[in-house]
């Protein structure tokens, strides 16, 4: 994934964002955007669908890991599952496709 032109390492957020205790499982996309060409969307499943974390649980999380701003995802999306294929790989092009683009807070 590429924002303003600087490559965001997703598979080592998704790690950082899988030792959150709310976070069961992750998926980092990328949302097409006109001014940075692509902005960062987590796709989250809860540990506690009751209770699932917010972006802004999220993006404090990653700021005590000392994670730099611009690797933060920018919008979530809370599902039940993600889709996998049938020897269980994250199907990232319909990971995509569930992304609200509505609980987002853009910079």
């Amino acid at each position: 994934m590429i924002r303003g032109g600087e490559n965001i390492p997703v598979v080592e957020v998704e790690g950082l964002l899988l030792e959150h205790p709310d976070v069961d499982e992750i998926s980092i996309v990328g949302v097409p955007d006109d001014r940075l060409g692509e902005r960062a969307a987590a796709v989250v499943v809860p540990t506690d669908r009751a209770a699932p974390p917010t972006l802004a649980d999220l993006t404090e999380f990653l700021a005590r890991k000392q994670t730099a701003k611009q690797f933060w995802p920018e919008y979530l999306t809370v599902v039940d599952a993600l889709p996998r294929t049938a020897t269980g790989k994250i199907q990232k092009f319909r990971v995509l496709e569930l992304v609200s683009l509505e609980g987002g807070q853009p910079s």
